[in-house]
């Protein structure tokens, strides 16, 4: 697997995954909140399957 999401992307990602896991404790309390769990893995492991699929990458070029 190669890097295909960059340093911004990544944090925005980590953080939007986080918020929505978050709303399964606090917000609205339903289970749609596990959704964020997609953004913070890929966030975290700096790979997307979409991106590849779409040939997109926010990773700088070396």
């Amino acid at each position: 697997m190669t890097a295909n999401v960059g340093g911004v992307d990544r944090i925005l990602r980590v953080l939007v995954g986080l918020a929505l896991i978050a709303c399964v404790f606090v917000g609205p309390q339903t289970p749609w909140g596990w959704i964020g769990v997609i953004p913070l893995v890929t966030g975290l492991a700096r790979f997307c399957p979409a991106y590849r699929l779409f040939g997109l990458s926010s990773c700088p070029k070396a």
